[in-house]
């Protein structure tokens, strides 16, 4: 292979950097700032969104590591797109929760580490997932977004650079 063949490979390498480093300092901010500044604890599904940031962070990193073809690359934005629809659905769920008039929000239930401990992993997630009361407070907003709206703003950040993985062409000098 020539050196004009191999020029697609550093994009791949520096959007999977570019990636992780989104995702470590949405994470550091939520929890340096949000919680350890602020003194907000995350609700369950803050925790849940925290987790899909953390999976999708891990993921960029091994891909910059691997820096693999195009076809390791598509594979790493599909599983990346899967972590990043799965992140979508549970803002959404938030950003629903949070539009809720105060009659119609359901009640508080358990912590996390409560429902972990006394629940089997698979009901503790559905509980989890489904949200509970203090879901539906707004704690923080920055430029009138709340931690969920932004936490969108993230994943569809997120979905671009994924589909950008996705679609790329490698590639092919002719005059080599």
């Amino acid at each position: 292979m020539t050196y004009s063949t191999e020029q697609s490979n550093p994009a791949y390498r520096s959007l999977n950097l570019f990636g992780f480093l989104i995702c470590a300092l949405a994470v550091a901010f939520a929890v340096l700032y949000l919680q350890g500044n602020l003194g907000l604890e995350p609700c369950p599904l803050c925790s849940a969104v925290r987790l899909a940031v953390l999976a999708q962070a891990l993921l960029f990193l091994l891909a910059f590591l691997h820096n693999p073809k195009q076809l390791g690359q598509r594979t790493y934005a599909s599983l990346g797109f899967i972590i990043t629809l799965a992140g979508i659905g549970i803002s959404i769920r938030h950003v629903w929760l949070q539009s809720l008039p105060a009659d119609e929000v359901p009640e508080c239930g358990p912590g996390l580490e409560y429902l972990l401990n006394a629940f089997p992993l698979q009901d503790a997630i559905k509980l989890v997932l489904s949200g509970s009361g203090e879901c539906a407070d707004v704690q923080w907003q920055l430029f009138g977004l709340t931690i969920p709206q932004q936490s969108l703003v993230l994943f569809a950040l997120l979905s671009f650079i994924l589909l950008t993985q996705f679609k790329k062409k490698r590639v092919r000098s002719y005059f080599s």
